[in-house]
This record gives structure tokens, C-alpha cells and sequence, in this order.
């Protein structure tokens, strides 16, 4: 994932500040300012639900000050990170943010891991594993599915817009992607509301392949006439973390990039 030199400082920065704020007792302690900490690996029931309360409060003082600031906001769950003191908040409706632990700051943007020969955000295993679950609740039938010719090696989920020239060029690879027996599906994510009423005339045709070449082509599809899922996909999409088409993710929910050529998806997915 590209991270620009503005955005790996203030990652870098935020991250640095939450690093040193850890206690040196093994046991958990209570600070002045409400924050639990701990420096040595919980273990056994006591600490299981020593946690678990942690969260509970955490949800709580991120709900209050979300409702005091109007923010209409719902945390779906809260995991901890390999930060000291720093949560991972997912939320109904939004992107994913980071929590300190007693409540008072968010963060939204990357968290980078150094020390690796790459740059990596500590959260990607835990969105990855939040992308699976949503991957695995979408029906079939409500995608657009391009079948691997021969064996199937690999599924790709894939966020596009027939109105998107990436998505366009990405579209023509479809024969290259398909032969090295890798299965695409489609997920309809219009970027804008203007371009809403076509993804959703794409998913009401008959044949939704050939609505989209058409659409691709410039051809003006009728209105939709049938109840469709285009926009709960593109629901689905802000959840995520998607903010631009195309958007490649494996079957583990890992996201792949954007525009990427068959030999590109083909390697990243064999790595």
C-alpha cells in the first residue's frame, strides 16, 4: 500500500506518542485519566473479562462523546492493537478509526509499522479479517461474476463503476485474468449519486455482463425497474474503506490495489 511522505509523518508521529505511554507494572493499573494499562501478556479468565470490561467502557465513552458531538455513529466491535493503548473501532455506516483507550482521541488515517523491509499499517490484518466476513455474506446472484476458465486458483472481489476509465482498462483484461484461473466478481460501487442510476439498470438487466459493456461503451441503459443491492454496496464499500474504483481484494479480504494487470493480480495472489 503507497503511503505519501505527509502521511507517513503524521502516522509515524501519532503512533510514536501512543508508544511511550505504556506503564512499566505487569499487573493492570488505573491512571489518573481513566486508562488501563498493561505491559505483560493477560492470561487466565480474570484477565479475559478484565478485557472485555475495557472494551465495554471504551464503547461506551466513544458512544457518549460520539452522541454529545452529533455524530450518528454505531461501533460494531473494538479490538486491541499491537499498540500500546491504541483500538481498533469498527463502526456502522464508516470507515474503521483508532481509539486510545480511555476514549479521549481518535484517529483516522494509517498507523505504520516500522522495522520491516516495508512499510505496513498495523490494522490490515484486522480490516482484512472484517472484509472476509462481509465478502462471505454476499449472495452470488447479486454480483457479477466472470468464472475462471478451467480450474479455479483464486477468487477476486473487485469494486468498479462502468463509469470509471480504470475500471475500463481493468475490464479488458478480463479474458488474460479469467485464463490464469482467476474468478472475478463484480461488486457495483457507483462513485457519485449521478452515476448510482446506471449501476443499479446494470444490475436489473437480464444480462448484467452484457449491460455493462454496453454501459462501458456509452450506451444509455433504461431506468432500473427491479429492487436491487447497488446500494447497499456501495454502503458495503464505505465500510471498507473504499474510496475509488477499482478496488482489488483477495478471498482473505486483503485489499491488492487499484488498477493492476492480469500478470500484476496474478503475482500478488500467488505471493
Amino acid at each position: 500500500m503507497p503511503f505519501t511522505r505527509s502521511k507517513l509523518m503524521l502516522a509515524c508521529t501519532l503512533a510514536t506518542g501512543l508508544l511511550f505511554s505504556g506503564c512499566s507494572n505487569s499487573k493492570e493499573s488505573k491512571n489518573d485519566d481513566g486508562t488501563l494499562t498493561a505491559t505483560a501478556p493477560a492470561t487466565g479468565e480474570a484477565s479475559n473479562l478484565s478485557e472485555r470490561n475495557a472494551k465495554e467502557r471504551l464503547i461506551q465513552t466513544l458512544q457518549g462523546h460520539f452522541k454529545k458531538a452529533n455524530i450518528n455513529a454505531k461501533i460494531t466491535d473494538i479490538k486491541q492493537t499491537e499498540v500500546p493503548n491504541l483500538y481498533w473501532v469498527s463502526m456502522e455506516g464508516m470507515s474503521s478509526v483508532y481509539a486510545t483507550s480511555n476514549g479521549k482521541y481518535i484517529i483516522q488515517g494509517d498507523v505504520i509499522r516500522l522495522g520491516g523491509t516495508e512499510l505496513s499499517s498495523i490494522s490490515d490484518k484486522l480490516q482484512s479479517t472484517e472484509n472476509k466476513k462481509h465478502f462471505e455474506n454476499l449472495k452470488k446472484e447479486d454480483l457479477l461474476v466472470y468464472p475462471a476458465q478451467g480450474k479455479t486458483k483464486h477468487v477476486i472481489y473487485v469494486f468498479t463503476d462502468a463509469s470509471c476509465p480504470y475500471c475500463h482498462k481493468l475490464h479488458e483484461h478480463i479474458p488474460e485474468i479469467t485464463a490464469q484461473g482467476i474468478e472475478i466478481r463484480y461488486i457495483a460501487w457507483p462513485r457519485g449519486d449521478q452515476f448510482m442510476p446506471a449501476m443499479e439498470s446494470i444490475w436489473c438487466s437480464k444480462d448484467r455482463a452484457a449491460a455493462f459493456d454496453q454501459a462501458i461503451a456509452g450506451v444509455q441503459l433504461p431506468p432500473a425497474s427491479c429492487k436491487n443491492p447497488v446500494r447497499d454496496m456501495y454502503q458495503l464499500g464505505l465500510n471498507m474503506g473504499v474510496n475509488g474504483t477499482p478496488a482489488i481484494y483477495n478471498s482473505e479480504g486483503e485489499y491488492l490495489g487499484g488498477y493492476m494487470t492480469a500478470d500484476e493480480i496474478s503475482k500478488r495472489l500467488n505471493k
